[in-house]
């Protein structure tokens, strides 16, 4: 799109990036750069064993409050943002009445494994080479079909309001699009729709025959719409703002690393680790137990360009640092390990299998659980602590050589973000294992820098992809140090730890 003449110099985006943990605001200028940051925390629920739940209503305060907050921070007002973009926790289930905009259970988040069972029961009637078809993923809780029919099922007269139209689903960024619009806008994109085990990959829209499967209304589900493009007006403080991208958060920071060609991947070290490779305009299904996921669609004046990924999670990543913080009190803060683990030259042939809730690709298994292997009286913390940072170059070294297995296009570099990623060692370890350059961009907030790069590119802020790769800086480039052969036999040790946590029925 051609710049907007009423595009003032000074104007900026703004992103919204709803996390799993905290709700955060950022502004963006002309160059990419973040201006302002505003971040409010909220409150994780853990009623049982394997449920995670979050308040919607406490994640729509916390988004309202840091928009406020990053225009003070900023030193602007409303009448500078040139559009708004959103990106969010994916898969995190909320369920609505229409008419008052208030959720009718808390929200299940993508952590929850409540649904195991009944993922179980529909594997067993024969049910996933169809869900693997059509949507590119696997039957895992993981996902928001098994979660939005649990709430259906278990909340009273659920299926009933839904069958009338009374109540409204979506993922979060649907939530945050409703409550910004005043219940005017009920949309997702096809980043967050590939996410929902209902959603066909090859046609683009809400798949009829899943639907019934999972018994769920179409009633219910949200207008798909471009991940870029003008979606309709938010106001805010009496101003009407453009609402003009939406990305599920890997896609989003797919999209913020420039990987616009495929072959280009990005991982993101989080609470989890996610890795996306993107496919180009084909979804590429998986044989390596990957799945394949919509990366975003972009409208063009000769109708959508549609983009697609192969993307691996692993569950606990920096959930990993925060046990050690909070559970073992091993350090008081994240940015303490680091020093920890350089306390010791090695393991100490330690092995730290993170499977607290299951494993996540290529294994998808369940019912694992977390190990720590190796251990002698000479086993200290520093050991235990390199042992984690180690773990998570692990999992996503696994993830890559499945994605390497899958598509044609050869990794030359990854390019990397979030959290963990600003620790050297870590990303030295995982140059290491994979054989390929390491690369940090300058700008970490690359999740919400898609965002607001795909709200600017729907708005004219900028021209093209090619303007906002331009915009991308490396800080610094780990290159492989390790032999090959060392590589390969720190890759066996892990295999081996892993194949020690995995269930019977693998």
């Amino acid at each position: 799109m051609a710049p907007s003449s009423s595009l003032k110099t000074d104007s900026l985006l703004l992103a919204l990036d709803q996390g799993t943990t905290s709700s955060r605001a950022i502004l963006f200028d002309r160059r990419g750069k973040p201006v302002a940051t505003a971040q409010r925390e909220f409150t994780q629920h853990f009623p049982q064993p394997g449920w995670v739940e979050h308040d919607a209503n406490e994640i729509w305060a916390t988004q309202r409050a840091t928009i406020s907050e990053v225009l003070v921070r900023g030193r602007t007002s409303i009448d500078r943002i040139h559009a708004i973009g959103i990106t969010n926790q994916r898969e995190t289930t909320v369920l609505w009445d229409r008419a008052s905009g208030e959720p009718i259970a808390p929200a299940i988040v993508w952590q929850d494994r409540r649904t195991a069972a009944r993922c179980t029961q529909l594997r067993e009637a024969g049910h996933e080479s169809q869900i693997r078809q059509r949507t590119g993923l696997v039957l895992d809780p993981y996902f928001s079909g098994t979660k939005l029919a649990w709430l259906l099922d278990h909340i009273p007269d659920a299926r009933v309001r839904a069958d009338r139209g009374e109540l409204a689903f979506g993922t979060v960024d649907t939530w945050l699009a409703y409550k910004l619009s005043n219940g005017a806008l009920h949309i997702t994109d096809p980043s967050n729709a590939s996410r929902t085990l209902l959603y066909d990959l090859n046609t683009g829209d809400w798949s009829d025959e899943l639907l019934e499967l999972f018994q769920i209304p179409r009633a219910l589900l949200p207008r798909i719409v471009a991940s870029s493009g003008v979606m309709g007006s938010i106001m805010l403080e009496g101003h009407a703002v453009p609402l003009a991208g939406i990305a599920g958060d890997q896609q989003s920071a797919l999209f913020g690393q420039a990987c616009f060609t495929p072959g280009m991947a990005k991982n993101t070290y989080g609470t989890g680790c996610f890795m996306l490779m993107n496919t180009g305009d084909q979804a590429q299904v998986s044989r390596s137990g990957l799945l394949s996921t919509a990366a975003w669609a972009i409208e063009r004046p000769n109708g959508l360009k549609r983009q697609f990924a192969l993307e691996g999670s692993v569950f606990v990543a920096g959930a990993l640092v925060q046990w050690l913080r909070d559970g073992l009190h091993l350090i008081r803060n994240a940015h303490e390990i680091e020093a920890l683990a350089l306390s010791v030259a090695d393991t100490a042939g330690v092995h730290l299998v993170p499977a607290f809730t299951g494993l996540g690709a290529p294994w998808w298994d369940a019912d694992a659980r977390g190990a720590m292997l190796g251990l002698t009286r000479g086993t200290n913390a520093g050991h235990i602590a390199r042992a984690a940072i180690e773990a998570i170059a692990f999992q996503s070294a696994d993830l890559l050589g499945a994605m390497q297995a899958d598509s044609t296009a050869a990794l030359t570099e990854l390019r990397v973000d979030g959290g963990a990623s600003s620790n050297d060692l870590l990303m030295q370890f995982q140059a290491d294992l994979l054989g390929v350059s390491v690369v940090r961009p300058k700008v970490l907030e690359t999740t919400a820098l898609g965002a607001a790069s795909l709200a600017g590119l729907a708005t004219g802020y900028w021209a093209d992809e090619a303007e906002i790769a331009q915009h991308w800086e490396i800080d610094r480039r780990f290159e492989p140090a390790m032999s090959r052969d060392e590589a390969a036999a720190r890759m066996s040790g892990w295999h081996a730890a892993v194949a020690r946590v995995r269930t019977e029925h693998h």
